[in-house]
């Protein structure tokens, strides 16, 4: 049975290194046979969350703003892939932001079970995602259900684009294509 695929591209910068991670994500869950959807944060507006808890009697944030409906969709995904640009070894702030205003999830019937995890940046030791990991790691380790089931890392690309040819691009088209039915 195919699976509901939603990829989220964090970074503000068009053609970005990490967006075409989530691109090549997305052909191979797409190759897989499963049901994708791609959004980029590019032009969203995502507030910071005030920390009302409004959301979780509500079910839904008290900001009227882009992170609901983005966050109604992570619900009811199977599958979840966050793609971010590594700055100053952690993830972006707009994904951060946005894993901060997902608390509506928190203790709800969500659908979603494997989280993967799509980072490049401009340094390509292989620890440098490891801090971006780990706060990802902490996100998902308040939902029972869910685990970090696959990261990439494009590490060496500076430049939108730079990433062509990259190593990690097929590593990511591998991993969407593996994704279990």
């Amino acid at each position: 049975m195919a699976k509901k695929v939603l990829i989220i591209s964090t970074s503000l910068r068009k053609a970005s290194n990490s967006e075409a991670l989530a691109d090549a994500f997305a052909k191979g869950a797409t190759d897989a046979g499963h049901q994708v959807e791609q959004i980029s944060l590019q032009g969203k507006e995502i507030a910071f969350c005030r920390g009302c808890f409004a959301c979780l009697q509500n079910r839904r944030c008290a900001i009227a703003d882009d992170a609901v409906a983005i966050v109604e969709k992570m619900h009811d995904a199977d599958v979840i892939a966050f793609a971010t640009p590594i700055y100053y070894y952690e993830m972006s702030g707009q994904m951060k932001t946005l894993l901060d205003r997902a608390n509506a999830l928190f203790d709800s019937d969500y659908a979603f079970g494997d989280i993967y995890f799509l980072t490049a940046a401009a340094e390509d030791a292989e620890e440098v995602p490891q801090r971006a990991i780990s706060g990802l790691t902490g996100w998902i380790d308040c939902f029972e259900r869910a685990k970090l089931a696959g990261t990439v890392f494009a590490g060496g690309v500076t430049d939108a684009g730079e990433i062509k040819g990259h190593a990690a691009l097929q590593q990511a088209y591998d991993m969407g294509k593996a994704i279990q039915a």
